[in-house]
This record gives C-alpha cells, structure tokens and sequence, in this order.
C-alpha cells in the first residue's frame, strides 16, 4: 500500500465574505470523498476569505497509481474551482 498526500493552496481573489468563500469551494467533499482511495480536508486558511488550503490523502496499491491520481486531483481542481491554485505540493509515503 502507498500512501500520498497532495496539498493544494488556492487564492479566491474577490471574494467578500466566508460565506462566499464557502459558495466558491462547494462540493470538494463530495467530488473528492467518493473515491474510497481518498480522503479530503481543508487543511488551513480556514478563516481566510480570500484563500484556502486543501489537503488530499490517497491511498494504492502502486505509486504509478497514487501519482495518477494526484495529478487527476490537481487538474480537476484547477479547472473547477472558481480560483487559482498557487501553491502544490505532493509527498508519497
């Protein structure tokens, strides 16, 4: 079993308020924790309006399929988020 942790900082320019900021990430929950391989959090910045930090736990059998999957995280999120990512970084226990 091989583990990876991705963590994925975003800016959310323009955001006014932690409720708008919560409107803006919604859902990564639920997109990411279906995959029983995955584990999903956001890690810091929690009272930050204009930013948030996200962090991914995945689990497989192989590291080819831990990296895969962290690279399918990373660019569905770059394309889904109403922000931008400016920050990642990916450890592989």
């Amino acid at each position: 079993m091989n583990i990876g942790i991705l963590t994925l900082r975003i800016a959310l320019p323009g955001c006014a308020s932690l409720k708008e900021k919560r409107q803006r990430m919604h859902g990564m929950h639920q997109r990411y924790g279906r995959n029983p391989a995955v584990a999903v959090c956001e890690s810091a910045e929690r009272n930050n309006r204009e930013a948030s930090e996200w962090t991914f736990v995945v689990a497989g059998q192989t590291v080819p399929e831990v990296e895969s999957l962290c690279s399918e995280i990373e660019d569905r999120v770059q394309r889904t988020v109403d922000g931008r990512v400016v920050e990642t970084t990916r450890e592989i226990l």
